[in-house]
């Protein structure tokens, strides 16, 4: 397995870490992250472990707005090849299963996946028991609604206190099991039930949303609709100038993951900025 803790945290100067997307979906919201075959898939992983990836995401049911579940036994006749190729070919690399259910996640940990990336925080009562027994890292992620009708008119009093609450609400249920604060992240998650000034609101407040201060945080902001609202990009394949802009802004936050599509782009962002000495 490889050494997953030290992922976890950003590096020195403030710089997260890069989780790369792998869609093991036919109908994921961005058309180019999705893969059709174990080779395809097993290529773009190496590809972003060669562009400078420390994670790997993987993923087989869609959570894009409106979307429909899958099925438990399809996502994992998905998923399960994928993560097991994964790991052999790529032995060092820390995979992450992107699912909301404790069967596939128990699947993926046991042919090799390090971390369960939780979108719904925990809606399986199952996950809190499983991630304490394996004692692998979690991140639960703040969903108003479920996929598909999450964005029908999404409404906050005050969005980053209630989505804090949330999150610590999730946390607990994980610490009562004896799970280690250090290694449940925390994911805001951008435009999961937000209008964009609730996005907004997200981003800036940084680690305030963090319910704990040993956990990290992760962002998923890459080639997101905000950026249709923000800036006027339709189309998902316009949208990587707004997402790398959010990106640099992230270092100033205190964020330790950063969850995208274009791995090379962003790791040559970070190593940019990183190359200035700036008092």
């Amino acid at each position: 397995m490889a050494d997953w803790r030290p992922m976890l945290n950003r590096r020195n100067g403030g710089i997260p870490r890069i989780m790369g997307v792998l869609n093991i979906t036919p109908d994921s919201f961005h058309a180019a992250s999705r893969v059709v075959s174990l080779e395809s898939a097993i290529n773009r992983a190496c590809k972003m472990a060669d562009d400078g990836a420390d994670w790997i995401d993987i993923g087989a049911e869609s959570t894009r707005p409106g979307a429909s579940p899958v099925s438990p036994e399809e996502e994992e006749r998905r998923v399960i090849t994928v993560v097991k190729a994964v790991r052999r070919a790529l032995p060092d690399i820390c995979i992450s299963i992107d699912t909301r259910r404790a069967s596939v996640a128990q699947a993926a940990l046991d042919v090799g996946a390090d971390m369960v990336n939780d979108v719904s925080a925990l809606s399986d009562p199952q996950m809190a028991d499983l991630v304490a027994q394996r004692g692998c890292p979690v991140c639960i992620m703040h969903m108003q609604g479920l996929p598909e009708n999450m964005q029908d008119d999404p409404a906050y009093g005050d969005v980053v206190a209630e989505v804090r609450g949330s999150l610590e609400n999730a946390a607990t249920s994980l610490f009562e099991v004896g799970v280690d604060p250090s290694v449940v992240i925390a994911d805001p998650g951008i435009g999961f039930g937000k209008m964009l000034e609730h996005n907004l609101a997200l981003l800036s407040a940084g680690r305030s949303v963090v319910p704990d201060e040993r956990m990290p945080l992760l962002w998923g902001v890459s080639r997101k609709s905000m950026f249709h609202h923000l800036l006027g990009r339709e189309d998902t394949s316009d949208r990587l100038a707004g997402s790398l802009g959010i990106a640099a802004k992230a270092i100033d936050l205190g964020v330790d993951i950063i969850r995208v599509h274009d791995v090379a782009e962003h790791s040559d962002l970070f190593s940019a900025m990183s190359a200035l000495e700036v008092d």
